[in-house]
């Protein structure tokens, strides 16, 4: 009876090692996709996905500071992008987000050169925020020092997991619109810019509250304010009259000492953090308290990370902040375009 006992016991641990054994030296696959992950210990990574830099399409990208023109493969100068744009630290999910408002604008810009700025003939973008900020990999070992490769890890996940998609309204690329943070909601499209477009309007943003620049505080002498705006101070004390807001909450027109100006106009000219202000006089200077941070139109890059933070995902994300729009393949804009080169 003991070595029944004893014999059934090893067939038992033999059943449960066998299944074990399969399991550590089984062969990976050899494809790679989005979702899969390899474990270390008791961690599930993502992988980054394949990516051959010969086979994308190339950016020409002026570069200011050294007054050269650069050629980056499409897929490389989204991450630089991306790693410009974006603190690192964010959420993968809002990382995804800022991927396809670059990918997005910089085929935009191939389908739709602007000219109000003048390029050499070959560039199509700067790396400033006249179009995006981009830096290459020199530029970002130099920023991120000995964490260069963690960074860019995710980097290149968040980028390489969205791979050719992009941002469309009836089948066109959108103006993939972006700023810091919200005063707790973006703004509509005309209350910044001349036109209305549908899919950039007014919607909630409150997770921006946990921003550094939700809120700032600007000072500035009486002298200096009236010379930036071209007006004289009312001799009553006041500042000036705020007449309308926004649906976003940013004021939209102000009169002061006679005359009237766009909330725009008096971000512009006295260099303020948003056009949500309020102000007020004491003695021989005007104090004026912002909120948010950047135009307001688009999609809020604080939101965006607050969303994600609450388990939201990259296209949820993309579908509050710019409405009614689809998530495509690039490949029949690349397409066109590669048309036209030849």
């Amino acid at each position: 009876m003991k070595r029944l006992i004893i014999v059934t016991t090893i067939l038992c641990t033999v059943v449960l090692i066998i299944p074990t054994m399969l399991v550590m030296f089984s062969s990976p696959t050899s494809e790679t996709t989005v979702s899969t992950t390899q474990v270390e210990g008791n961690e599930q990574q993502p992988v980054i996905p394949d990516y051959n830099p010969e086979e994308d399409i190339s950016i020409a990208v002026y570069r200011s500071q050294s007054e050269q023109v650069e050629t980056v493969p499409l897929e490389q100068y989204v991450m630089g992008v991306v790693a410009s744009e974006m603190p690192v630290n964010f959420e993968l999910e809002a990382l995804k987000a800022q991927a396809l408002t670059a990918r997005t604008f910089i085929i935009q810009q191939m389908l739709n050169p602007s000219t109000d700025i003048k390029l050499p003939d070959e560039a199509i973008v700067t790396d400033t925020v006249t179009h995006q900020v981009y830096q290459n990999d020199t530029e970002l070992k130099n920023k991120w020092g000995q964490d260069f490769d963690k960074n860019m890890e995710k980097i290149a996940l968040a980028v390489l997991s969205t791979k050719g998609e992009v941002l469309t309204y009836e089948n066109e690329p959108i103006t993939a619109a972006f700023f810091s943070t919200s005063n707790g909601y973006t703004e509509n499209s005309e209350d910044y810019w001349q036109n209305s477009i549908p899919y950039l309007r007014s919607v909630e943003s409150p997770w921006d509250q946990s921003s550094p620049r939700s809120s700032a505080e600007k000072v500035i002498s009486i002298t200096e304010f009236e010379e930036k705006l071209g007006i004289e101070m009312p001799e009553d004390g006041s500042v000036g009259t705020v007449v309308a807001r926004t649906d976003g909450g940013r004021v939209a027109k102000v009169k002061i000492g006679g005359k009237e100006f766009t909330g725009r106009d008096i971000r512009d000219r006295l260099e303020l953090d948003s056009s949500d202000f309020h102000w007020q006089r004491h003695n021989n200077q005007i104090v004026i308290r912002t909120r948010g941070w950047g135009h307001g139109v688009g999609m809020s890059q604080y939101g965006a990370d607050g969303m994600a933070k609450e388990g939201r995902t990259y296209k949820d994300i993309l579908n509050h902040y710019y409405q009614g729009v689809s998530i495509q393949s690039h490949e029949p804009f690349v397409a066109k375009l590669t048309a036209k080169s030849e």
